[in-house]
């Protein structure tokens, strides 16, 4: 993902890339003379990557999933002081299905019992996946009730969400499919652009879309 970003960053006329950092590269030097910082690393840098934001006083895009309870928790404690877009998915697309998937449930009610299928390649290390989270999070505060998630890893599968919601006599599924991880990244710099001036808080994908 962040070999994709830098790539489509290249070719934005917005945008220059002022410093990059692979694993095991120090983040604070890095960091010092950018705008904006955008993150698709690993859980486990986030506390690093938050101490740099803090110390330069840099807006942040959060791409990276699997965050534990309390690395969560240093996100929203860093968003007091530096605007942070966090999101488990930067695609468009998805984030107008987080949007009609709480419509459908809203409008079919209890009758409708609403389940999540997700899929992707065999090398993802998270399960389920932070948009099968976020699906079921939504779900969640709708139906007030645990909503089942099944997780297949197989092949090279970029992303693949369903959101099911099976009734008496009929059944409605709403599918995301990505084929590109060129969506990801083209939203990531969308939220980056974004971002920049924005007061200190936690924003979505959705506010960044105006949803």
């Amino acid at each position: 993902m962040g070999q994709t970003v830098l790539n489509l960053a290249q070719n934005d006329s917005e945008i220059e890339i002022a410093e990059q950092c692979d694993l095991g590269d120090s983040i604070k030097p890095a960091m010092k003379n950018c705008d904006v910082a955008i993150d698709f690393s690993q859980a486990d840098s986030i506390d690093e990557v938050c101490r740099a934001a803090l110390q330069h006083a840099k807006s942040l895009v959060i791409g990276t999933t699997g965050h534990s309870q309390q690395q969560r928790k240093t996100i929203e404690e860093t968003a007091h002081s530096v605007p942070i877009v966090l999101a488990s998915n930067f695609s468009v697309g998805v984030n107008v299905l987080f949007w009609l998937t709480q419509k459908a449930a809203e409008l079919l009610g209890s009758d409708f019992t609403p389940a999540i299928v997700e899929t992707h390649h065999k090398m993802k290390k998270d399960a389920p996946s932070g948009t099968a989270k976020t699906l079921a999070e939504i779900l969640k505060v709708a139906r007030n009730s645990e909503i089942p998630i099944q997780s297949i890893r197989e092949g090279d599968v970029v992303g693949e969400h369903s959101v099911v919601f099976s009734g008496a006599d009929e059944r409605l599924e709403l599918t995301h499919r990505a084929v590109n991880r060129g969506i990801f990244a083209l939203g990531a710099l969308r939220a980056a652009k974004w971002i920049v001036d924005k007061p200190p808080g936690l924003y979505s994908m959705q506010n960044v879309l105006g949803l």
